[in-house]
């Protein structure tokens, strides 16, 4: 996958890119959204074989590149039925808050629906993540409700998640 738009571009990961994820994913300040604020126990080779099983037809691993810059990772997982789940980490703290998340789901959005076929889009977010919270409505997505300690981080602490849905025809 390759979609470009001004000086944005979402492109499937290649195997190259294992040393970029690995650093990523090793690191908590960038996962602790995602549950391991310690990070990932992770290999680039593990992570390399992690990108060579992604296929567009079920999970896609995505690289976003910001002024021709990693910058993020941007994935789908296929739910099967016409609904696709997708989720963004901006790694580059020094990039938050500049509206590039919010144009970035725009695109793939758009490649989900239109191009991919997908009929239905779910994520969750922490309930407490308002800015995320903020740009997933922007866009058109609904809250489907909220799951209570559903989880647990990496710490062993109790975690709630938001469940959010957008359909093509709201889009």
């Amino acid at each position: 996958m390759l979609i470009k738009k001004d000086n944005l571009i979402i492109r499937s990961a290649a195997a190259s890119d294992a040393g970029l994820f690995g650093s990523w994913w090793r690191d908590g300040a960038v996962m602790a959204h995602a549950g391991y604020p310690l990070g990932l126990d992770i290999t680039d080779g593990q992570v390399e074989k992690q990108i060579a099983s992604c296929s567009d037809e079920s999970f896609r691993l995505l690289v976003i590149e910001i002024d021709g810059e990693p910058a993020g990772e941007m994935n789908y997982h296929s739910m099967g039925c016409k609904t696709v789940q997708m989720g963004i980490k901006i790694c580059k703290t020094s990039l938050h808050g500049r509206g590039y998340g919010t144009k970035l789901l725009g695109m793939l959005i758009e490649e989900l629906f239109t191009r991919q076929g997908f009929e239905r889009i779910i994520l969750d977010v922490s309930p407490d993540n308002a800015v995320a919270r903020h740009v997933y409505e922007k866009l058109g997505f609904r809250m489907k409700g909220i799951r209570e300690n559903c989880w647990k981080n990496q710490l062993g602490e109790l975690q709630s998640a938001a469940d959010y849905e957008l359909t093509r025809e709201e889009f």
